[in-house]
């Protein structure tokens, strides 16, 4: 019997050397390729560059390359097209989504803002375009306190579409702000109960969190701050042992940066649907991009992220603002 098509292909990948096969791809096409410190270490290898969703987005609005193959989810993808609209921007599986995202809807965060006319829109930059075009202005978690310190303060707040960060910013900056009820699926499955258990077995260990985790995890963290404030403090820290309190894909970069350190992935709950065995502290959507589909994607030059140019616009003066004020 013959093979299928879909078997053919799949033996084809399987004799190629991808890592090789990407790099001419990438001089043919004039291509850079940016990746987010979730994605898997094969992925992260092969990248230009490695950071988090700030930095990316800078190297984005920088990009001069022909062609940008973003490997992260799809609003990191679309952020590329906002700031490059003459160039071709790849993602190599359209289907990596954010539950952030998801959770939070252009039509009802434009009632949501309507409800609140006397409010600027401050927004994690883990939304849609759609959300982004009715937003004021645009932050990370790298740089959402420096801009929520510029906000004047009667100025009231609102904040979308993470509602732990938006707590923890508060605590920060003594701003009162109204939150919008979302959470990412990945943070907010991490265990206070079973975190305390590992201390108990590190003692030792410092605790490293990102915001996006509920205020019970973040109470027994020794440093809270974004992907790339986690992997400079493991970096800078005397520390010889860290418990990680984030997305798994980080510890490659940390285990690359400190291979004298040692960092343990901080225990999630049990019986989350997209994990095996209880292990739920992978994001599922940024793990559906791999190496063969990032070379298919460079070789077929789909799938291209495209945005309707009065979206596009729209989405684009709430990210200039948000580098502006970074």
């Amino acid at each position: 019997m013959a093979a299928s098509p879909q078997t053919e292909s799949h033996e084809l990948l399987a004799q190629l050397d991808l890592e090789t096969e990407i790099a001419r791809l990438k001089r043919e096409m004039n291509a850079v390729i940016l990746a987010h410190f979730y994605q898997e270490p094969r992925i992260q290898d092969v990248a230009d560059f490695v950071g988090d969703s700030l930095q990316l987005s800078q190297k984005a609005a920088a990009a001069s390359a022909d062609v940008i193959v973003f490997c992260g989810v799809l609003f990191m993808a679309e952020t590329a097209k906002i700031l490059n609209p003459g160039r071709l921007v790849l993602l190599p599986d359209l289907e990596a989504g954010c539950s952030l995202a998801d959770g939070c809807p252009a039509d009802e965060f434009k009632a949501f803002r309507e409800r609140y006319p006397d409010h600027v829109s401050i927004t994690y930059i883990n939304c849609s375009a759609a959300v982004k075009a009715l937003s004021d202005i645009i932050c990370t978690s790298s740089n959402a306190e420096k801009i929520i310190q510029q906000i004047p303060p009667e100025q009231p707040i609102l904040f979308a579409p993470d509602q732990h960060l938006g707590r923890f910013l508060t605590r920060k900056t003594g701003r009162e702000m109204r939150l919008w009820p979302g959470s990412c699926m990945v943070h907010e499955m991490f265990s206070e109960r079973r975190l305390i258990e590992l201390k108990e077995l590190h003692p030792q260990a410092k605790v490293l969190a990102h915001p996006e985790c509920r205020e019970a995890v973040l109470r027994h963290a020794d440093y809270v701050g974004s992907t790339t404030g986690i992997l400079k403090n493991a970096c800078e820290s005397p520390a010889a042992e860290f418990i990680v309190a984030t997305e798994t894909g980080i510890l490659h970069q940390m285990e690359k940066a400190c291979p004298e350190k040692k960092f343990i992935a901080a225990p999630s709950e049990g019986g989350c649907q997209w994990g095996e065995g209880g292990a739920c502290s992978e994001c599922p959507h940024m793990k559906l991009n791999t190496m063969e589909k990032l070379y298919l994607s460079m070789r077929d030059r789909t799938p291209e992220i495209t945005l309707d140019e009065g979206l596009r616009q729209r989405a684009l003066r709430p990210i200039q603002r948000m580098l502006e004020m970074s």
